[in-house]
C-alpha cells in the first residue's frame, strides 16, 4: 500500500487526506484536532522526516519557499511544483510576464510600487478596478469594486504594507473582466496533463456575491455549463502553452496548476494561477475522484501520468466561517452539532465534514480557531442530490456568529 505523506492544515489537506486513505497509508503534518478526530494519523514532524512513497503539499506558501524542491533532493516523490514553478502563484507580476511570453489570454494590466503610479493607473482605467497584491495574500489579496474610491484606498492601503506587509508592496492593477468564473484544476507530470472535473466557488461572503472577499465560501463540481468545446478552447489556449513555456524554461513542473478563469464574450481568460489544489475546490473534488487519487498523485509526481479515472458524481461544499470573517475572525466558540469523531453528530448519507480552523478546548469541545471554519462537502448522482445533502449537514451545525452564504449552487441545481 503507498505511504502518503500530505503537509498542511486546513480543510483542502482534510479532504486530500481523507481522499487518500481510501487507497493509501496516510499521515497529515501538521493537520489539525479534526483530522485526527477523523481517525487519519497526524504528527508535529515535518515532512523531510517522514518516509513515505508520495508526499503531497496542500499549501502554497511552502511550495514558494521550496519545499517540493528540498524533498525531491532526498529522493522523495512529490507531487506540488518546486519553487520556480510556484512562481507562478508566488508573484503576480512575474505570472503576467510569464503569461505574455507564453501568450496566453489574460487582463491587461500593469505593475505598480507607489500610491502615484496607483493612481495614475486606475483613474485611466474603467469600472470594474481589480487590485491585487504582488505576493502571497492567503486569498484575500484581491479587491474586484465598480468604485474608483475604494479601489484607490485598497491600493494605498496595501502599498503602506498595513494591509498585507511586504506582499502588498508591490501591486498587479488589471482589466476587470466580467463573464463567468469557473476553476480548472489540471494534473501535471513535467510533461503531461490531464484536466479534472471544471468547479465553481463563491469568493463573495454573502449570498448574491455581496460582501468582502474571501477565502472561499462554498464551490460545487462539475460544471454543466462548461461544455466540452469551452473546455478544449481553455486547454488549448491557455494550458498546453503554459506547459510549454515551463518546459522552455527548464520547469518540470510536477502537481496541479489551477487555472481561475472568466468566460469572456470574447473567450476564455485567464484571471490567475495557483500552483495547489483551490480550496473550497479540493474539498469538492477530492470526494469525486477518491478511488484511486493515491495511485492517480503518484503516477504525476514520478512523471508517468496517464489517464485519470473519469469523476463519480457530483459535490457541493458549505463553508461555515466564523464570526468576524474575513476582517477578524472570532476563535473559541463552542461548535454544536459534532459528535467525538468530527463529523455529524448523527451521520447522513453522503455527507462529510472538513476541518479548517477547529480546536479542542479543556472540556475536549470543538471550538473555532480560524476564519472558515469547517467545509460541509455533500456527495450525490447529481447535483441537486449533492447540494440537499451538504445543506441539510450544514444545518444541523452551529456556532455563535457561524456565517454561511445560502445559494451555493443554487442556480447549477
Amino acid at each position: 500500500m503507498t505511504r502518503c505523506v500530505v503537509v498542511g492544515r486546513g480543510a483542502r489537506e482534510h479532504a486530500l487526506a481523507w481522499a487518500l486513505a481510501g487507497s493509501a497509508e496516510v499521515v497529515v503534518t501538521p493537520g489539525n484536532a479534526g483530522m485526527a478526530a477523523h481517525g487519519l494519523a497526524v504528527t508535529a514532524r515535518p515532512a523531510t522526516e517522514l518516509d513515505a512513497d508520495l508526499v503531497v503539499i496542500g499549501p502554497e506558501a511552502p511550495l514558494v519557499e521550496g519545499l517540493a524542491d528540498e524533498l525531491r533532493a532526498a529522493g522523495a516523490a512529490v507531487f506540488g511544483p518546486g519553487a520556480d514553478g510556484a512562481r507562478l502563484e508566488g508573484s503576480k507580476a512575474y505570472l503576467k510576464g510569464f503569461l505574455a511570453a507564453a501568450g496566453v489570454p489574460s487582463a491587461a494590466y500593469a505593475v505598480v510600487d507607489t500610491a502615484e503610479a496607483a493612481e495614475a493607473r486606475l483613474g485611466a482605467s474603467r469600472p470594474p478596478y481589480v487590485v491585487k497584491t504582488d505576493g502571497l495574500a492567503a486569498g484575500k489579496g484581491v479587491l474586484v469594486t465598480d468604485s474608483l474610491e475604494a479601489a484607490l484606498a485598497d491600493a494605498r492601503e496595501k502599498l503602506s504594507g498595513r494591509a498585507f506587509g511586504e506582499a502588498g508592496r508591490r501591486l498587479v492593477i488589471e482589466e476587470g473582466l466580467v463573464g463567468e468564473e469557473c476553476s480548472v484544476h489540471v494534473l501535471c507530470d513535467g510533461e503531461r496533463f490531464a484536466t479534472l472535473a471544471v468547479a465553481q466557488d463563491y469568493k463573495r461572503l454573502v449570498d448574491g456575491d455581496r460582501g468582502p472577499n474571501t477565502g472561499g465560501m462554498g464551490g460545487y463540481a462539475p460544471v454543466a455549463r462548461i461544455d466540452a468545446a469551452t473546455l478544449a478552447a481553455i486547454e488549448d489556449e491557455v494550458v498546453a502553452p503554459t506547459i510549454a513555456e515551463l518546459r522552455r524554461r527548464g520547469v518540470d513542473y510536477r502537481g496541479v496548476l489551477y487555472a481561475g478563469m472568466m468566460l469572456t464574450s470574447d473567450g476564455p481568460r485567464l484571471i490567475e494561477y495557483n500552483v495547489r489544489f483551490g480550496d473550497p475546490e479540493a474539498e469538492v473534488l477530492a470526494p469525486l475522484y477518491r478511488e484511486g487519487l493515491a495511485d492517480v498523485l503518484r503516477s504525476a509526481a514520478e512523471g508517468r501520468l496517464g489517464t485519470v479515472p473519469a469523476p463519480k458524481g457530483a459535490a457541493v461544499t458549505v463553508v461555515l466561517a466564523a464570526a468576524g470573517y474575513p476582517e477578524g475572525p472570532r476563535p473559541g466558540d463552542p461548535i454544536e452539532g459534532l459528535g467525538e469523531d468530527g463529523q455529524l453528530g448523527e451521520p447522513l448519507e453522503g455527507v462529510v465534514v472538513f476541518h479548517a480552523g477547529t480546536a479542542r478546548d479543556a472540556a475536549g469541545r470543538f471550538v473555532t480557531a480560524g476564519g472558515r471554519v469547517l467545509a460541509v462537502t455533500g456527495t450525490g448522482p447529481d447535483l441537486a442530490t449533492a447540494r440537499a445533502r451538504a445543506y441539510d449537514g450544514a444545518g444541523r451545525i452551529d456556532f455563535a456568529g457561524c456565517q454561511r452564504r445560502l445559494d451555493v449552487a443554487r442556480r447549477a441545481a
